[in-house]
């Protein structure tokens, strides 16, 4: 059973599509995340499906709900915990999970015990008195997974739940999300530019630009490549590439001074390439497929190389808005 149905969903900020006709669906229990840089639509994407931005086209819904005729039932459905931190820093650990069972009318018979069991789970029970001013970077984001799973909702949207911490503590947030997963018997709908994050999803959509580009698991998009990946430097890159296509009938391709392309079973490729390729090799690697080199090959850019350029027509975007 699908808890979440997109079709054709838009959504437009003047002539800037945020969104443009994404359509997916997400089963009951998934792991489902949205990779792509800043700026592709992936925060848009959750705020309308958490009835935060109104959509411009299609129709979506989430756990039976139509996320425009019927947000109440749809915003009792979800949990959600935002990029940027929304707690309460004056209050303790305690307070804010209370302020909001009060705002979710958690029953009194209940809310007291769940408000414990989550800040066990957390592991927070021992700050649990402490101002939220007083914890680390990955303590308030444990705070907000436990706040988003309060009121019991059966799907959790988490919005870059790592973004700006380091990689000890991104890992440790992930153990606490999985965990969460089990114990919570939850649906997750996660967005990230991190790949080593998308690699815990079941299934990932890469949107670029707006649009759903690949929709499957990890190891299919990765096998979608079509073999491992070989890099390599020559004396004249040019030349190599030439030789690449003409002899060995491949599709290289160039970035930041690197030649790389796909074959099947590298590792019995590379040492009769090495001896016979006519062009003077600097350095030659081989390697499994990355959902970087997916990316890559997908949109024609790498990840990093977008994020500027996406932060610009956000910030273009909003200052038309303001």
């Amino acid at each position: 059973m699908n808890v979440i149905e997109v079709e054709a969903l838009t959504k437009a900020f003047g002539r800037l599509k945020a969104v443009d006709g994404v359509s997916f669906n997400v089963p009951r229990g998934e792991i489902f995340g949205f990779l792509g840089p800043n700026g592709a639509g992936k925060t848009t994407t959750i705020n309308v499906l958490c009835t935060l931005l109104r959509p411009t086209g299609g129709r979506a819904s989430v756990n039976g709900f139509d996320v425009v005729k019927q947000p109440r039932q749809v915003q009792r459905s979800i949990g959600l915990v935002f990029q940027d931190p929304t707690l309460d820093e004056y209050l303790t650990a305690e307070q804010n999970l209370r302020f909001h069972a009060y705002a979710y009318h958690v029953p009194g018979a209940v809310r007291e015990e769940r408000i414990a069991g989550l800040l066990e789970l957390v592991e927070l029970s021992d700050r649990r008195k402490s101002k939220v001013s007083t914890y680390s970077g990955g303590m308030k984001r444990r705070l907000e997974l436990a706040r988003g799973l309060l009121h019991h909702p059966q799907i959790l949207f988490l919005d870059e739940p790592t973004l700006g911490l380091d990689p000890q503590t991104r890992r440790h947030i992930w153990e606490y999300v999985l965990a969460l997963r089990r114990e919570e018997d939850l649906t997750i709908f996660l967005t990230t530019h991190y790949m080593d994050e998308a690699e815990h999803c079941d299934r990932i959509a890469i949107i670029d630009y707006g649009r759903v580009v690949a929709l499957d698991t990890p190891d299919n998009l990765k096998d979608s490549m079509g073999g491992d990946v070989v890099t390599l430097e020559a004396e004249d890159n040019e030349k190599a590439v030439a030789e690449l296509r003409e002899r060995y009938n491949l599709s290289p391709e160039v970035n930041n001074g690197l030649v790389t392309f796909s074959v099947p079973h590298g590792d019995t490729f590379l040492p009769k390439f090495v001896r016979n390729f006519s062009n003077r090799l600097i350095s030659v690697s081989v390697r499994r497929p990355t959902l970087d080199d997916v990316f890559l090959k997908l949109t024609g850019h790498a990840i990093r190389d977008q994020e500027a350029d996406s932060w610009a027509q956000l910030r273009t975007m909003m200052r038309g808005h303001s």
